[in-house]
């Protein structure tokens, strides 16, 4: 009975090792498919992304083909300023060689805006340089020359003799609304030309402090050093502004950037290319915003005009009347709720021509026509206005 039990034993063992065995070298043998043997691979995404234009993508790579060949990159070199002393040997015994050899060098960007080689950027890029080198992407490089500065907008139009240049076409600026989609096309830090991009965050940035004259786009494309005097273009790739200035606290992108309109730069270039200079329209008054208790006090609504604090002494707003206490609601038809406005309404008014301005003096409507002088940087007495 125990030899029975035992090869009944061994058999079944027997039995067990080749049906493992046969499971696993030829499981067709039982009517099974084999187990795979490695970790299968994934489908991977095609290697070329959706073309721009497509339903549903988001590129923005057609903007970027056709508006980085038109932004170039600015190096400006400055000759060091030698002390009037260092040529003295007794000065230089005592305080040894005062003489800096080194050129100060500055990076910046600019856009080409018309064939003969006119490129706008901004005027604190160029400023005081003695050389500026224009490079374009195509590898080319160009000694550039100044035609004109507006410091007044930060703008400034430079020209250089080469052919076959791209230029970028203009958009309407006015047009822009608070969510479009920009890019921010310059040569940040000196890396080389670089595309961002973001979407209008604001429109009509006003009393920043950066310019006079001011009216920006923000926007949270990373502008950065080098940027200035670049592209802000949209999804057609075509120009919106000149990237000017950031907001930053460690002088790198902090997602809050500001570009000058196209419709700005577009009169300040052609007031440049033109006469060599932008021309505005001034007549010396002092003005100030309408506060709450300034506004009750005149019977009108905050921002329904400008008050007017101070004339200047036999000045063109003198000459026609104006007085200290008057609130100038429109100039030449052009409603003004602030100082900027006022302030940019006066600027574009023609020196010499007559202007009809909408005076609130004690609940009575006047009408005053005013002469605009030509207004002058260095003019101070009344506050640039």
């Amino acid at each position: 009975m125990k030899r029975l039990w035992l090869l009944f034993a061994q058999t079944v063992t027997v039995l067990v090792a080749v049906f493992f065995v046969v499971a696993t070298l030829q499981p067709q043998w039982l009517g099974r498919r084999a187990l795979p043997s490695v970790v299968p691979v994934f489908e991977a995404a095609p290697g070329s992304s959706p073309a721009a234009g497509d339903p549903g993508t988001v590129s923005l790579r057609a903007a970027a083909k056709a508006a980085s060949p038109a932004v170039v990159s600015i190096n400006t070199s400055k000759a060091p300023a030698n002390n009037p002393n260092s040529a003295d040997p007794w000065f230089r015994f005592f305080f040894g060689d005062q003489m800096d050899n080194q050129p100060q060098t500055g990076l910046g960007s600019g856009v080409i805006l018309s064939p003969a080689g006119y490129v706008l950027t901004n005027n604190h890029v160029i400023e005081e340089a003695d050389e500026i080198q224009v490079s374009l992407t195509d590898g080319r490089n160009a000694i550039a020359k100044v035609i004109g500065t507006d410091p007044e907008t930060d703008l400034a139009v430079l020209k250089i003799d080469l052919t076959e240049l791209p230029v970028i076409t203009l958009g309407n600026s006015d047009a822009l609304e608070i969510g479009d989609p920009v890019l921010a096309i310059g040569n940040p830090f000196g890396v080389g030309q670089t595309v961002t991009s973001g979407i209008v965050s604001a429109l009509g940035r006003t009393q920043l402090g950066i310019n006079t004259f001011e009216n920006f786009i923000q926007t949270d494309a990373a502008i950065n050093p080098g940027n200035s005097g670049g592209a802000l273009v949209d999804v057609n790739g075509h120009l919106m502004g000149i990237n000017t200035a950031i907001y930053s606290r460690s002088g790198g992108s902090m997602g809050i950037g500001f570009a000058i309109p196209t419709s700005t730069a577009r009169s300040v270039m052609e007031a440049i290319v033109k006469d060599g200079q932008v021309t505005r329209g001034w007549i010396g008054v002092e003005p100030q915003d309408l506060t709450p208790e300034l506004a009750q006090s005149f019977g009108v609504g905050v921002g329904s005009g400008v008050i007017i604090t101070g004339v200047l002494q036999n000045g063109p707003a003198a000459q026609a009347g104006i007085r200290p206490g008057d609130v100038i609601t429109r100039v030449k038809g052009r409603e003004v709720k602030d100082v900027p406005q006022l302030l940019a309404a006066v600027a574009a008014l023609p020196p010499g021509e007559k202007a009809e301005v909408d005076v609130l003096r004690r609940a009575e409507t006047l009408k005053i026509e005013v002469t605009p002088g030509r207004r002058n940087l260095a003019r101070q007495a009344m506050n640039r206005r």
